[in-house]
């Protein structure tokens, strides 16, 4: 989830590529609740109060992997780096199928680019929290079965089998501490997620935990997105102290982009995959509530939290998500939509004829989502312009609350560290109070409403059903009036009417602005439509080719 940044009321701007005025960042709730889009404009960071980390460093963070370096060089990296940089994993896969790669070189590389580049120095991203000390020792164990299996290229290659994978710093991993960003959760020493499992069934690698927004963005209310008491500020790439890395998946967006890993996995609740994908120049999807399982994820909300890959590329994404599916018997919302071992890559559609998505007028002023439109019309796609329903999402900000109160102290109990003897907010509230200038130096705003919340069972029921109603209107009417298979969106600006309507969403590169700012184009589905989505994006990707890699992290 997120607070974003530099927010304009939508039937107040009008979109462009250029430089738009600074506004007074606001949180999540107000996004939703004013219908605003949010505007990611050029920032210096050093305004801000924290950069580093007073938790973690460089040395911290490649301590448990040193040993596993011990012998790979510059010069190893250096000859790795055509092979490996902005490749797909249909491309890694047959590398390593042909002998030009391993899979103990692939994750080596990640992890020698990860010191190199991630923290304490000039080009420090700070978006890496923590690397597993057994990530070399499972790549080496995928290198011998490969090597007994007679597996052929097209057994694997469109599998996560030998991928190194981070995972956002809310969801859980064996071996390794989830600590949502937050100095609280330091020694929240867990067991897997599922999806994490299922990662790991499928054969990946995990690779380490990436940084965040503290507490999936609905602690401070008034920090910048990508900062993290325990992680630090997270930078952009495309940017560095310039351009906001959106959020919360700050960490996950940018170590995908800038190829710390093959994937990153993020969490979203109202935008927290779509801002950081389309920040930072990554494709991100926010699938339907319920196809991926919130078991083992540090919560905000039961009714709208769900985890999603973010990848360069879509072919990667439809492969990841397609590793992370199944149904989990301990998840009310979980469900299988295509049945067992469905993989989305095996079975995307990219003939865009007869297609009709809806266009809307307020954002067709933006030269990027002009051209986007065009080329879909290229593809044989109908475009037709719609009108931005006027709805709102009344109750929004409480309603997350409410939901935060009682699922919070959920995760604690379930799948939570039982030693740190945390219970609820209120007792993260009294640990950061011991030394709230380490711990919480943007405050802790939104945690104190958790603690003070009184929302009644009756309330809370009724607000989530005015919000999916609202949310549901929002797309509804435009589609079911004009017969649409989509509507098309930028980065982020609908997130939080699809994530009321549970609605999945996927953003895709589409460009950049004049001062080099990444845009995403965000198409949106209606639910258990993600194969619709994965396609026409796939569609628009192989026509438009638009991602280009962060310049100085080659």
């Amino acid at each position: 989830m997120k607070k974003l940044s530099l927010l304009f009321l939508i039937t107040l701007v009008i979109v462009s590529c250029k430089e738009e005025p600074k506004t007074p960042e606001k949180t999540l709730a107000d996004i939703v609740i004013e219908q605003t889009q949010v505007v990611q404009d050029s920032t210096d960071f050093r305004e801000f109060k924290v950069l580093d980390s007073k938790y973690i460093n460089s040395e911290y963070v490649m301590f448990s992997v040193k040993d596993d370096l011990d012998g790979f060089t510059e010069g190893n990296y250096n000859e790795l780096k055509a092979l490996i940089i902005d490749q797909d994993i249909p491309t890694l896969q047959s590398h390593i199928l042909n002998g030009k790669l391993s899979y103990e070189n692939l994750t080596k590389f990640f992890l020698y680019r990860i010191g190199k580049y991630d923290r304490n120095n000039d080009l420090s991203l700070n978006s890496i929290i923590a690397l597993n000390a057994n990530a070399v020792e499972a790549a080496k164990q995928k290198d011998e079965i490969l090597k007994s299996s007679g597996k052929t290229l097209e057994d694997i290659q469109h599998s996560v089998f030998g991928m190194p994978i981070l995972l956002k710093d809310n969801i859980n991993a064996d071996g390794m501490m989830t600590t949502a960003g937050a100095a609280a959760l330091a020694n929240n020493k867990v067991s897997d997620a599922f999806v994490v499992e299922r990662l790991k069934e499928n054969g990946a690698i995990i690779l380490g935990k990436a940084n965040l927004s503290e507490w999936a963005y609905f602690f401070c209310g008034d920090c910048p997105s990508g900062y993290s008491a325990y992680g630090g500020q997270t930078l952009n790439p495309y940017g560095r102290r310039v351009f906001d890395t959106g959020g919360s998946s700050s960490g996950s967006g940018v170590s995908a982009t800038t190829n710390f890993a093959v994937a990153a996995i993020g969490s979203e609740t109202a935008g927290s995959i779509l801002s950081p994908a389309s920040s930072n120049s990554a494709v991100g999807i926010k699938p339907t509530i319920g196809l991926l399982s919130r078991g083992g994820v540090v919560p905000i909300s039961s009714t709208l939290d769900t985890t999603g890959p973010i990848t360069k590329n879509v072919i990667d994404n439809a492969i990841v998500l397609s590793a992370m599916i199944g149904k989990d018997n301990n998840d009310s919302a979980s469900f299988v939509n295509h049945g067992d071992g469905f993989n989305y890559a095996d079975n995307l559609n990219v003939d865009l004829k007869g297609k009709r998505f809806g266009a809307i007028k307020g954002l067709l002023q933006d030269t990027l989502y002009t051209n986007a439109v065009n080329v879909l019309k290229g593809l044989g796609a109908e475009i037709v312009e719609i009108d931005q329903e006027r709805v709102n999402l009344p109750g929004f900000s409480q309603f997350l609350t409410a939901e935060m109160k009682i699922d919070l102290p959920t995760y604690f109990n379930n799948y939570g560290d039982q030693s740190l003897n945390l219970k609820n907010a209120k007792d993260v509230v009294a640990f950061n109070d011991l030394d709230s200038l380490k711990t919480a130096p943007y405050g802790q705003r939104l945690f104190h409403g958790i603690v003070t919340d009184s929302t009644t069972k009756d309330e809370l029921n009724a607000m989530r059903d005015v919000l999916r109603t609202n949310g549901r209107k929002f797309f509804d009417t435009p589609m079911d009036a004009h017969n649409l298979d989509g509507i098309l969106s930028i980065n982020n600006f609908h997130a939080g009417f699809a994530a009321v309507a549970l609605y999945p969403a996927l953003t895709v590169p589409m460009g950049y602005r004049n001062n080099g700012q990444p845009r995403g184009l965000t198409f949106i589905a209606k639910s258990k439509e993600e194969l619709k989505l994965l396609s026409w994006a796939k569609a628009y990707e192989d026509a438009s080719k638009m991602r280009v890699s962060p310049k100085n992290y080659n």
